[in-house]
């Protein structure tokens, strides 16, 4: 890595080839702080965004991170029953605890490492696109892939239709 790339997004790539993943993380030429910006600049439906929600575990403060599909809309209450009460993670909060800024959480290199849940939904697609550390970067993996790199559980935690 080049020093004039963000440290968050150096961090990403360093966490991906330590983990002998083969696709790098890409720098995009403009932001991509939501979803739909991700799947405009990439030419991809919005579902394989893999978009990164993280909440607050009442209990202890741990961070609680939610990697859903960006066409559905976390269900706290589905994630709660899993993890115990929750409350939102303002933006203090998640940079304190992943070391990202919101719009570019990666599902991981945090620093320090949150409760993870790969929502269920991502396998409706063989690719999905996931921040890599800055709102500018993106790295592609399948949701199989996914749950290896983070050692997260599949989990449906998505609002029903």
């Amino acid at each position: 890595m080049t020093p004039e790339l963000p440290e968050g997004f150096q961090r990403v790539a360093q966490a991906l080839a330590e983990q002998g993943h083969p696709h790098a993380p890409r720098w995009l030429d403009s932001a991509a702080r939501t979803a739909q910006e991700a799947a405009d600049a990439l030419g991809v439906a919005l579902g394989q965004i893999a978009k990164s929600v993280v909440f607050r575990r009442r209990c202890d403060d741990t961070a609680v991170l939610v990697v859903t599909s960006g066409d559905r809309r976390v269900d706290e209450k589905r994630v709660a029953a899993l993890t115990g009460p929750l409350a939102r993670a303002d933006a203090g909060f998640v940079k304190a605890r992943t070391g990202f800024s919101i719009g570019g959480v990666a599902p991981l290199g945090h620093v320090v490492p949150p409760l993870t849940l790969i929502d269920r939904e991502l396998f409706r697609f063989d690719e999905v696109w996931a921040a890599a550390g800055h709102p500018h970067g993106v790295f592609r993996a399948s949701p199989s892939e996914l749950l290896r790199l983070t050692g997260a559980p599949a989990a449906d935690v998505v609002q029903l239709p």
